[in-house]
């Protein structure tokens, strides 16, 4: 008979999984923590359960795209409305300020203008996937606190175009102008989209409704609701996760969307467990441990300086202390999408090998430290001003 080779690996991961996310949960910590505590398990760091790690990062960002897909159905509109200006002028202030740390860090160094812009932007990003699966855990999204964090997530998100525009321009090769057009234009027409969801009482698409007479149709319906807007932001290249958020404001504006998010919630968990266990997997071991104190000074660095630049802005918004320190603890890590700036700012020859494993290297420490620091915050602010479970 024949064996398939990968059932060893599927069989161990899970059960690594299931063991680290039963101790996790039985001390009240994050299963975050647990699922990139299981990556770092069963990579080729320490058991090689997978080796290819391509494809679970593969997976993993379909998990990223179920995550927001699910967040955008969750989204009040009128909180969401009700905070633009906080989630626009937060953002552009804290870009403005990293850069300038940034630039304030460069000039001590040596850096060229050039390394100071991508690592400005690499530290303005946090987590959309790591921040709304804390708040999700702690039903705190629809706090005041949410809401502001959710609109600055998204607003990030948008940001990552011009940013990548920019990486472009400073590579000898440039970038091509009609993807800039074509970047331009679909960002305003999701912005007149978002903007026209809000307004709408409700939406309805009759058609729909033969496809909740059978369970499997629904499954089949439910992940070309998902997936379909998500690549369509991908092909007028905006990022996947953002068209895959505003697919799920327009399944919340429907009538009787609610078998859309039961025929997806198991993908849901299932991928979003895998997304986890990719950043564990981003891990290197050895390189951590030979750079083990530079690494510490780092991570203290970005998440004391992350905490600053988003408290600053927040109170520049008129947000109040206690709430503007809690929502800027739980921005603190550095986000997925820089991985992706990281990338490319190697390809593009803006840093080297090492400052790329390095920056890496701090990206996925941040996330893992993530839910301890906001833990953290949580206990030492009032508990008036902290939402609660």
């Amino acid at each position: 008979m024949h064996f398939d080779p990968i059932l060893p690996a599927v069989v161990g991961t899970t059960f690594i999984g299931l063991i680290f996310a039963l101790v996790f949960r039985h001390f009240k910590l994050p299963l975050v923590l647990a699922y990139i505590l299981t990556g770092l398990i069963v990579g080729p760091q320490c058991l090689s359960l997978i080796n290819n790690i391509d494809v679970i990062e593969t997976m993993g960002s379909l998990g990223v795209i179920l995550l927001l897909f699910f967040i955008g159905m969750e989204v009040s509109p009128d909180k969401l409305r009700h905070s633009w200006r906080i989630s626009i002028g937060s953002t552009g202030l804290q870009i403005v300020l990293s850069l300038l740390s940034m630039f304030a860090i460069g000039s001590l160094l040596n850096w060229s203008a050039e390394r100071i812009v991508l690592l400005g932007f690499v530290l303005s990003l946090s987590s959309t996937a790591v921040v709304l699966k804390l708040m999700q855990d702690k039903n705190e999204l629809h706090s005041e606190q949410g809401q502001h964090v959710l609109g600055i997530l998204l607003v990030q998100d948008l940001a990552v175009i011009p940013m990548v525009i920019v990486i472009g321009i400073m590579d000898e090769t440039g970038v091509q102008s009609n993807v800039i057009a074509m970047q331009v234009i679909a960002g305003i027409v999701v912005l007149l989209l978002v903007r026209w969801l809000l307004n709408q009482a409700y939406i309805e698409f009759r058609w729909l409704n033969k496809l909740k007479v059978n369970h499997e149709l629904q499954v089949i319906g439910a992940l070309l609701c998902c997936f379909g807007l998500s690549l369509l932001s991908g092909l007028m290249h905006l990022s996947t996760a953002l068209g895959a958020f505003v697919g799920g404001m327009l399944v919340a504006k429907m009538k009787d969307s609610l078998w859309i998010r039961t025929s997806l919630e198991a993908f849901h968990v299932v991928f979003i467990a895998i997304f986890f266990m990719s950043i564990g997997m981003l891990l290197n071991i050895h390189f951590i441990l030979q750079n083990s104190g530079l690494l510490t000074v780092l991570l203290l660095m970005v998440l004391v300086g992350n905490t600053l630049i988003a408290t600053v802005t927040l109170r520049a918004l008129k947000v109040s202390w206690a709430k503007s320190v809690y929502a800027a603890a739980m921005l603190a890590q550095v986000g997925e999408f820089s991985f992706i700036l990281a990338t490319l700012g190697r390809q593009s020859k803006l840093i080297s090998d090492y400052g790329y494993h390095m920056t890496v290297a701090v990206i996925a420490l941040s996330l893992f430290a993530s839910p301890f620091w906001v833990a953290l915050a949580r206990k030492i602010l009032p508990t008036n001003t902290v939402p609660t479970e």
